[in-house]
């Protein structure tokens, strides 16, 4: 298509791009090399774990943890080839815990898919999971950065940690906001945190910045979880590849059901009490309207307003940790994608 046919085109027939996607039209080039290294370190003598590890990598993720380690590194040089191993690594640090957690949750769907452990297996998955963190390990050795070494290796404990942390609270509707954003700061918003951290870290670049990068990722991280939450109880529009009903079947407790069950005591609203009750801690389901009843509770009590609030602010923090870079394209992506976190919906 030549420009002027372009301009010919009515603006709102444009493609729209998302902040993700400009992201990786930016960093294509680099994203195929972190993709040779992925495809490099799958390999292995038993044919299971390439096909297991191969199956959910290719499921359809949009790669936005290595994604965002690349961006912030290239923040501040051109040439970043020292960072394509730990962008693999972020990500055989994130499947993994993907693998691990639908084994946790009996999940029997990822991205829109069939979930890897009910094609092969809970210990099937259970065990390439562990052959992921294994190589992701490796390849931090090779960035020769005990810095970069010491933020994914903790990331990895605190993703664990923040599992057992949910696990522990699942079904309880006396689990606080607080317990919850500690829940969501471990298991999802570390990782993001330290992917955008070791991109600065291993170009050389100042604590300041480093720390910045760091606090970008988390809230986005944060953002991110807590948008994923609402989406959850959202009957009309999904996430990219997000099963609807998810935590409310499993009992998890999220913001939106806290928000919701905090109004409910204090209207002294006994039917949503029972409701809330019924589903959440005794897991008990009438019938395919539970969901639907959820999601009106939730939108009559403000809790979806609220949990959405809660995001937003995070969002402005993830921006603001970005003052200290300089002006860019990439910069800019890298705001819009902040903003992006809370809006992903078909």
């Amino acid at each position: 298509m030549t420009a002027h046919s372009l301009t010919q085109i009515p603006a709102q027939q444009l493609p729209v791009t998302s902040p993700l996607e400009d992201l990786s039209l930016l960093l294509a080039a680099d994203m195929r090399s972190v993709n040779e290294v992925i495809m490099a370190r799958m390999v292995s003598e038993v044919p299971m774990i390439p096909q297991l590890a191969g199956y959910l990598i290719a499921a359809g993720g949009k790669r936005m943890r290595p994604l965002m380690t690349l961006a912030c590194a290239k923040l501040f040089v051109d040439e970043i080839g020292r960072a394509y191993g730990l962008a693999a690594a972020v990500e055989f640090i994130h499947t993994a815990t993907l693998l691990h957690d639908d084994v946790v949750d009996e999940s029997d769907q990822r991205r829109g898919q069939a979930s890897a452990n009910e094609i092969f297996g809970n210990q099937a998955s259970v065990l390439v999971g562990d052959f992921l963190f294994s190589r992701a390990f490796e390849l931090m050795v090779e960035g020769g950065s005990l810095e970069v070494l010491r933020i994914l290796s903790r990331a990895s404990a605190i993703i664990a940690e923040g599992e057992v942390l949910q696990l522990s609270l699942q079904n309880s509707l006396s689990t606080t906001l607080a317990q919850y954003e500690r829940v969501i700061a471990a298991k999802t918003a570390a990782l993001f945190a330290a992917a955008c951290m070791v991109g600065p870290v291993i170009m050389g670049q100042g604590d300041e910045l480093c720390r910045a990068l760091y606090q970008y990722g988390h809230h986005v991280g944060m953002a991110f979880q807590i948008a994923d939450d609402v989406l959850d109880y959202d009957s009309t529009t999904s996430d990219l590849g997000k099963s609807i009903g998810d935590d409310f079947k499993e009992g998890k407790i999220t913001a939106p059901v806290i928000f919701a069950y905090q109004s409910a005591q204090e209207n002294n609203d006994v039917e949503a009490l029972d409701f809330w009750r019924k589903t959440i801690e005794r897991r008990e389901f009438e019938d395919a309207s539970d969901l639907p009843h959820a999601h009106d509770l939730m939108v009559k009590s403000g809790a979806l307003n609220h949990t959405m609030e809660l995001a937003q602010d995070h969002v402005r923090r993830a921006r603001a940790a970005l003052d200290i870079c300089p002006p860019s394209n990439l910069k800019s992506i890298l705001l819009d994608l902040a903003e992006f976190s809370v809006s992903r919906r078909k």
